[in-house]
C-alpha cells in the first residue's frame, strides 16, 4: 500500500513540475520585463525609448495571457475530473444507500431476537456461541457500512464544494483572460498610432511632444497673466468653440475643456452628468459623466478624445502620458457655457512660436478651476 501511495506522488510531481518551471519562467521574465521598462523610463525621451515601452508592456500582457489560459486550461481538466468523480461516487452513494435499507430491516430482525430465543433454537452448546458471534459479526458489518455511506456522502458533498470553487476560480480567470486581451489590442493600437502620427520620424515625435508641452506652459502662464472678466452664473455663454494655438498648439477646431483642483488635474468626467455621446476614442455611443455639472456645449457632442490614456496621450510626456481633459464640439452649437456659478477669467498666449491661443478658466471655489482652450 505505501508503494502505492509513494508511487501516485512521485507520478502527481512529474506531470505538476513542468508546470511550476512554466509558471516560475514567466514570473521571471515579467519581472525583468518590469525593470526593463523601470530603466527606459530614466532615459532621454525619444521615439525609440516610447516603442520600447509599448513593446515591453505587450510582450508582459502576453506572458500574462499565456499564464491565465493554461490556467484556465488546468482548472477546466480538474473540474472535468471531479465531475467524473462526482458521478462514480454518486453511483456508490446510492448503492450503498439500497444496501444499508436492505439491511436494517434484516438486522432489527436479528436484534429483536432474544438471547434465550437463540438458545432455543441451537442445536448445541457450540452451535450456540456460533450464532452469538454471527450476530455480533453481523452487527459490526451493519456499523462499518453505515461508517463507509457516512463517508461516502461526506466525500461526496466535498467533491460536489471544491467543483463549485473552481468553478468560480474558472470565471474569475476567464474575465481576468478577457480584460487582459483588451488590454493587449490597445497596447498594439497605441503602438500603430505612435507610429502613424510620427511617421517613425524622430523629429516629428519631438515636435509633437514640444506642442502638447508649449500649451501646458501656455495654460500655466494663462493663471499667472490674465483678464478678470468677473462673476458668472451657471448656463452663461462665455466664449465660442476655436482652433486658436494652430498650427503650434491645435490641430482642428474643438474645445478642450479640463479641471484642475488645488493645481493637480482631476478627471472632468467626474463633475460633467452623464450624457450619451459620440465617443470617437472608443467608438460608438457611449454615457460619459458622473456628476452635476452642465455640460460645456449644448446639443449633440462629440468626444475626440477623453481624460487618461489615449492613442494620443503618449505626447503629454510632462503628464506622465495623460490627457489632462476632455476634448470635444458639438453638431449644434459653437457656444461655450459655464457649466457651474464661479468667477471668470480670459487670456491670450503664445504657444509653439508664432501662434496664440485663447484660453478662458472659471474659478469655481474651494481650489476647483475649470479651463476651456482654444477658444475664439
Amino acid at each position: 500500500m505505501k508503494g502505492i501511495v509513494l508511487l501516485c506522488f512521485i507520478i502527481l510531481f512529474v506531470f505538476s513540475f513542468p508546470h511550476r518551471i512554466f509558471a516560475e519562467e514567466i514570473d521571471s521574465r515579467i519581472e525583468g520585463l518590469k525593470a526593463k521598462i523601470t530603466e527606459l523610463q530614466t532615459q532621454e525621451n525619444s521615439l525609440s525609448k516610447q516603442i520600447s515601452i509599448i513593446n515591453s508592456n505587450i510582450e508582459m500582457t502576453t506572458l500574462r495571457i499565456s499564464t491565465i489560459k493554461n490556467q484556465i486550461e488546468k482548472l477546466s481538466s480538474e473540474i472535468g475530473e471531479l465531475a467524473d468523480e462526482i458521478v462514480r461516487l454518486e453511483d456508490m452513494l446510492t448503492k450503498r444507500s439500497e444496501l444499508v435499507l436492505h439491511r436494517i430491516p434484516e438486522s432489527y430482525k436479528r436484534k429483536s431476537l432474544p438471547t434465550f430465543g437463540v438458545l432455543f433454537l441451537s442445536s448445541s452448546v457450540s452451535d450456540f456461541i456460533g450464532r452469538i458471534k454471527y450476530m455480533a459479526r453481523v452487527q459490526e458489518d451493519d456499523a462499518q457500512l453505515l461508517f463507509q455511506l457516512k463517508a461516502t456522502q461526506n466525500n461526496f458533498n466535498e467533491r460536489k464544494s471544491l467543483r463549485e470553487k473552481k468553478k468560480v476560480q474558472q470565471e474569475t480567470l476567464k474575465k481576468e483572460y478577457e480584460a487582459e486581451s483588451k488590454a493587449l489590442d490597445r497596447q498594439k493600437k497605441e503602438k500603430q498610432s505612435l507610429l502613424d502620427q510620427t511617421k517613425n520620424s524622430e523629429s516629428v515625435y519631438q515636435s509633437l511632444l514640444a506642442q502638447a508641452l508649449a500649451e501646458k506652459q501656455a495654460l500655466q502662464r494663462a493663471l499667472v497673466d490674465s483678464v478678470k472678466v468677473g462673476p458668472v452664473k451657471k448656463g452663461d455663454p462665455i466664449a465660442l468653440v476655436g482652433n486658436t494655438g494652430y498650427p503650434g498648439c491645435s490641430t482642428g477646431a474643438h474645445l478642450h475643456f479640463e479641471i484642475q483642483k488645488g493645481g493637480s488635474w482631476i478627471n472632468a468626467e467626474d463633475y460633467l452628468s452623464g450624457k450619451e455621446v459620440n465617443d470617437q476614442q472608443t467608438g460608438g455611443r457611449n454615457r460619459i459623466g458622473n456628476g452635476s455639472w452642465d455640460w460645456p456645449l449644448e446639443g449633440d457632442i462629440i468626444v475626440s478624445q477623453r481624460f487618461g490614456k489615449t492613442p494620443w496621450s503618449w505626447r503629454y510626456a510632462y503628464s506622465g502620458g495623460i490627457h489632462t481633459g476632455v476634448d470635444m464640439i458639438s453638431n449644434t452649437s459653437a457656444i461655450i457655457r459655464a457649466p457651474k456659478d464661479g468667477t471668470l477669467f480670459s487670456s491670450s498666449q503664445s504657444c509653439g512660436g508664432s501662434s496664440i491661443i485663447k484660453i478662458k478658466y472659471i474659478e469655481h471655489g474651494d481650489g476647483l478651476v475649470s479651463f476651456y482652450l482654444h477658444v475664439q
